[in-house]
């Protein structure tokens, strides 16, 4: 299992705008469970899964919501997957290609997510699970997301109508009667060995009927791979640079390690904490300085510095030159 397991922050963007709606203390909520704030703004960035599990239960009990990971899976839709991975499908010759893109990438929507595709008589289930976190609480709500993009999938295929037959839940979950009014034909079961949902043998020779016209697919990513404690830290830490809480004593918690733990398992890699913060700052910085018009001052306050100066000086003991110097040089070509 990753030490850090994390999920995309375009997830957990449903739960937050239903909070916002009702007018809940979500900045209060997400700030207890040790989540970055302005999630609006870094939905393409990573966040700790567990947290976010707890953030969702919390704000569930707190604001008496009744099924709040199905209400918040009403308002995921197909364009939240990864860009790679839309791409992909859009482009599968069939519905069982695009599912098995979706397999093959699921761990870059969650870092230990896996998808995988069971064949019985006349159908299929299209399976996922969250490795090792069996036994945990409030796995519901994780599970609704699981479930509710192969439905999104299937329907670029099958028509935006479609509806499985079946939907299950590895967690102990039974739905509110208001969500199987919306799932009015739809089974719904519980405690079974992965999330899954069911549909035809028939479906998965379709064609895609989407219009959208994306561009094909170019580079090949890597294969997905076990992460590592410095890629997790590489994919999490961006969501954290402008919130002031990068110190390692607070990364260690979010990851659910000891600061000593935590030290050690880095220091078996030959490497600091402050060697991954400062390579992060600069990947985060150098895409502004870049990309952007942004002031200097906003690209040190944005990649987690509080003095410009300071900021100027690591800038240039990474590039050997200033931030204005990088800039300027970058621009020539």
């Amino acid at each position: 299992m990753a030490d850090i397991p994390l999920t995309r922050g375009q997830f957990l963007l449903p739960f937050v705008s239903i909070l916002d709606d009702i007018g809940a203390p979500t900045d209060t909520l997400l700030e207890n469970s040790r989540l970055p704030s302005s999630l609006e703004d870094k939905s393409e960035l990573y966040i700790p899964l567990l947290p976010a599990l707890r953030f969702v239960e919390t704000a569930q009990r707190s604001q008496g919501i009744e099924d709040f990971g199905f209400l918040a899976a009403q308002r995921l839709h197909f364009s939240h997957l990864r860009e790679k991975t839309r791409v992909l499908i859009t482009h599968a010759p069939t519905l069982l290609v695009a599912l098995r893109h979706a397999c093959h990438w699921a761990s870059r929507e969650d870092t230990i997510l896996s998808m995988w595709i069971e064949h019985h008589d006349d159908h299929v289930r299209i399976c996922s699970r969250l490795a090792g976190t069996q036994g945990l609480l409030h796995l519901k709500h994780a599970q609704w997301i699981q479930n509710i993009f192969p439905i999104h999938i299937t329907r670029q295929f099958a028509g935006p109508d479609w509806m499985p037959a079946a939907i299950a839940f590895e967690s102990s979950y039974a739905p509110s009667r208001a969500t199987r009014a919306a799932w009015p034909n739809v089974r719904f079961l519980s405690n079974q060995h992965a999330a899954w949902v069911s549909l035809p043998v028939s479906l998965l020779g379709l064609s895609n009927r989407s219009a959208a016209c994306l561009p094909a697919p170019q580079d090949r990513e890597d294969a997905p791979a076990a992460y590592g404690i410095v890629q997790l830290l590489k994919l999490m830490l961006p969501a954290y640079l402008d919130d002031g809480r990068t110190a390692l004593a607070d990364v260690a918690g979010i990851a659910g390690l000891s600061p000593r733990t935590f030290q050690r398992k880095l220091a078996d890699l030959g490497l600091t904490y402050s060697d991954i913060l400062d390579t992060v700052r600069y990947e985060h910085a150098s895409g502004l300085l870049q990309d952007t018009d942004c002031r200097i001052i906003d690209v040190a306050l944005s990649s987690g510095y509080s003095d410009p100066a300071h900021f100027s000086r690591a800038f240039r003991r990474m590039t050997g030159v200033t931030p204005r110097q990088f800039r300027e040089q970058s621009r020539l070509g």
